[in-house]
């Protein structure tokens, strides 16, 4: 018999680790490409994007009140879908999403590091800073794992403190005159922006993955999902609108790849430069650090499902080191051979994909899990559309990048195909293992 999971988080916790997951390098990295797109209209983009998260989270609560395990996505795929061809290429999917994940906050952090340097750097030393990003994590995950679940709170306490001071000091810059919709991007544009920028919400799922520990899960997880979601909408939308406000569209634009530095220099001259080019660089650091160690253990899971090849379950030091060296291997290669308005492409193009399937998950499971079938229902077809939207948007603007996440489904479904035959016997008429 297990032993039951220790209760121990409570619901500020649980909304840290919503708030935690979701305010890592996302926003560092993808604030410049949104005001790219959507203009004056940024914020709009942010609040689109967020609707999306928020009608997802209610599927993510509900599911996790019902089904409450460490599997997360995995475990409500599986238990609406049935561990399948289709579910597991879903999984797959989710385990590649992470690691495109690693790869844009990789470059950002190398994009922020930079700032640091007299002159432009190049091509060599813009490579090593890419690969230190996930090289230096991967070793932390290999000789202290401890440390970064220790080490996380204090920094997304530390990062949430230098935007709020950005903040508070960027208020008497403030100038409507930037919002006037003659500013604005054209619907699509704005929409395709906030699909684009989608993958910055990336992390409140985290909190299913926690589920059994948490106190009072019945009240605190839809409480937990709810409110860590609409803090960080809140957050976004102000970021978005003070940077707009504060600098003129052409900076923003030329100095998109490090686009919140330049908006805190107004308000706190070259000071705040370096202040949010720190708060990134620690918050880029610890958002790889974080997804390394709970992509490892996807990966872990999804072995131990079958899905993905044994060695992905075997553990050295009680950790599983397969996991994390095949984690940070890939990410290497995405981060050091796609550019990164690409990687957010297909970061967030992939989560719409995952998401629209737990939408439809919990739509299919509405009576088990007590959730609202229009609701859920609702978020299913607005994550399809969200997702047809972006690809059809970037496909005119950059094909690559759609054809890229075209190659990343093909390979999940591949993979799911070929190793399902060969490993569990799909379509030959034995039984997963």
């Amino acid at each position: 018999m297990t032993q039951a999971k220790k209760k121990d988080i409570r619901l500020l916790g649980a909304i840290a680790i919503g708030i935690g997951g979701m305010v890592g390098g996302g926003i560092f990295a993808v604030l410049g490409q949104a005001v790219a797109l959507s203009h004056g209209a940024t914020p709009l983009a942010f609040a689109a994007a967020g609707a999306v998260a928020l009608l997802t989270a209610m599927a993510y609560a509900r599911l996790s009140v019902a089904f409450p395990s460490r599997g997360g996505t995995v475990l409500f795929i599986d238990k609406a879908f049935g561990n399948n061809l289709a579910s597991g290429g879903v999984n797959v999917m989710l385990w590649l999403s992470y690691l495109v994940t690693i790869a844009l906050y990789a470059v950002a952090f190398a994009s922020y590091a930079e700032t640091f340097f007299s002159g432009p750097v190049s091509p060599l030393v813009r490579h090593l800073l890419i690969s230190a990003a996930i090289v230096l994590p991967t070793a932390i995950n290999l000789l202290s794992a401890a440390f970064v679940s220790r080490s996380e709170t204090v920094i997304v306490v530390l990062k949430l403190v230098l935007l709020a001071v950005i903040i508070v000091a960027s208020l008497p810059h403030f100038e409507a005159g930037h919002f006037q919709p003659a500013q604005w991007g054209s619907p699509l544009a704005i929409i395709s922006a906030g699909m684009i920028i989608f993958v910055a919400y990336e992390g409140f799922e985290l909190i299913a993955n926690s589920a059994e520990e948490i106190q009072e899960p019945e009240k605190n997880l839809p409480r937990a999902f709810l409110l860590s979601v609409g803090i960080v909408i809140a957050l976004y939308i102000v970021i978005a609108a003070i940077t707009v406000s504060a600098v003129s569209e052409d900076k923003l634009i030329e100095a998109k790849d490090f686009a919140l530095a330049v908006a805190a220099r107004p308000a706190l001259g070259q000071t705040g430069f370096v202040i949010v080019a720190v708060a990134a660089l620690l918050a880029t650091f610890s958002a790889i650090n974080a997804t390394i160690y709970g992509n490892a253990r996807l990966g872990y899971t999804l072995a131990q499902d079958g899905q993905l090849p044994e060695t992905f379950d075997r553990e050295v030091w009680d950790e599983p080191v397969a996991g994390v060296l095949v984690t940070s291997g890939v990410s290497l290669l995405i981060a050091n051979t796609i550019d990164i308005s690409e990687i957010a492409i297909i970061g967030s193009a992939g989560f719409l994909l995952v998401f629209a399937l737990v939408n439809a998950a919990a739509f299919k499971l509405r009576h088990r899990i007590k959730g609202h079938g229009v609701v859920h229902m609702t978020a299913g077809l607005l994550s399809v559309a969200a997702l047809v939207v972006l690809l059809l948007n970037t496909m005119q603007e950059n094909g690559r990048a759609v054809l890229l996440f075209g190659v990343f489904v093909a390979f999940s479904f591949l993979f799911e195909f070929l190793y399902g035959i060969r490993v569990r016997g799909h379509f030959l008429g034995r039984h997963y293992r």
